[in-house]
């Protein structure tokens, strides 16, 4: 019974990654115009998903509180190594679909961890009791709307096409179905790998939020599109914070 709950539900959290599906008929002009504001509504939700429920829930574990300060480090060490991989393999040619800009890969690799870490807690839900899991799945379905709004907007704006970002959101999306099938064959076994994961993915999120992209936020400096990308990056923490309310 577990199996099958934990499945649909983690099924109806990946298909929300397809919420770029509704941008599709909306002139390219002006997806162009609003793409920085949704880069900047993601380095909010991403920062505001660290400081608001990342960390404190990974501080709220049974672990040595310097592990947990250790583990944020290898996040952000890791997403390093892999962003200077990427440009190591990237052709430096100007970014367009063809040439996208590295970090979109870093923003998949990202959403890939932390929905992994999404299918895990809704499998380990599960594995209290139906209720419980229901519960945490609505939880997580709230969590991701505006957060995955905020990774396609990145990834067309990092050169992928809309239906090209719309499909690589939806694979890295995929990645908790491999996060309740783990949960599930190992049970209780788990907690230590969501213990470590958690803050990993924190560090990761610093880390593309920090050196991805907000950079881009600072290389448009008039003021009323400054004054937007301010509002849409703090709308992003403002949905993190309320979401903490909707969830308990």
């Amino acid at each position: 019974m577990a199996w099958f709950y934990a499945l649909i539900s983690v099924a109806a959290v990946s298909l929300i990654s397809l919420v770029g599906v509704f941008t599709l008929p909306v002139k390219r002009e002006k997806m162009e115009k609003i793409l920085i504001y949704l880069v900047s509504l993601s380095a909010g939700t991403l920062l505001g998903d660290v400081f608001i429920h990342l960390i404190p829930e990974a501080y709220g574990f049974d672990v040595d509180p310097v592990s947990i300060s250790l583990f944020i480090l290898g996040g952000i060490l890791f997403f390093f190594v892999l962003e200077k991989f990427i440009h190591w393999h990237h052709c430096h040619k100007v970014v367009c679909e063809k040439h996208p800009h590295p970090f979109s890969y870093t923003v998949l690799a990202g959403d890939s961890v932390h929905n992994f870490i999404d299918g895990m807690i809704i499998g380990a839900s599960y594995l209290v009791s139906v209720p419980v899991g229901i519960a945490t799945t609505i939880a997580v379905i709230f969590h991701e709307i505006p957060q995955e709004i905020g990774n396609f907007g990145s990834l067309v704006y990092g050169g992928f096409s809309r239906v090209k970002a719309l499909f690589l959101n939806f694979v890295s999306a995929l990645t908790a179905v491999a996060g309740v099938v783990l949960v599930l064959i190992l049970g209780v076994n788990a907690d230590s790998l969501i213990n470590f994961l958690i803050p990993f993915a924190a560090g990761g999120f610093i880390y593309i939020a920090s050196s991805d992209l907000i950079p881009e936020l600072h290389k448009d400096t008039r003021l009323t599109r400054s004054a937007i990308q301010l509002a849409t990056f703090a709308a992003g923490i403002a949905i993190m914070f309320i979401l903490t309310f909707l969830e308990k």
